[in-house]
């Protein structure tokens, strides 16, 4: 589950999650669904590979939405599919999606970048939680 909140001039992004792998996917859809009005409209039709290195789950996060961003931003690709896998040295992710085609994908926001204030991952008694904000 993903919720945005309102930032002073920036947007929030609020996930809540039973495991750290459903964070992190729920993330990538949060995300996703900043940049397009109906992430349901991304088809996921081709089939992409994302490993990122490191061992503090805080910036292991921040990298991971700051790759699925710099595919949209180069390349024009969304995604709507995130198969996450997580161990002590980093992330490996499948993702599916496609290219942008402005009939069917109406673009909601200019996300410019991730941010670093108050980024904080956190297990709750229920699961995992965090907090980030984007630069809109």
């Amino acid at each position: 589950m993903f919720e945005t909140f309102d930032h002073t001039a920036d947007i929030g992004l609020r996930i809540v999650a039973a495991s750290l792998e459903e964070l992190f996917s729920d993330a990538a859809r949060g995300l996703t669904s900043l940049i397009v009005e109906n992430i349901d409209a991304v088809q996921p039709t081709l089939t992409e590979s994302i490993q990122l290195t490191g061992t503090e789950i805080d910036y292991v996060l921040f990298d991971w939405l700051n790759e699925l961003l710099f595919r949209f931003e180069t390349r024009g690709m969304l995604f709507r599919e995130f198969d996450v896998r997580l161990d002590e040295h980093g992330l490996e992710a499948t993702i599916r999606g496609e290219p942008l085609d402005r009939s069917r994908h109406h673009l909601a926001h200019e996300v410019k970048a991730i941010t670093y204030h108050g980024l904080a991952v956190e297990q709750t008694e229920s699961g995992w939680s965090v907090e980030l904000v984007l630069d809109i």
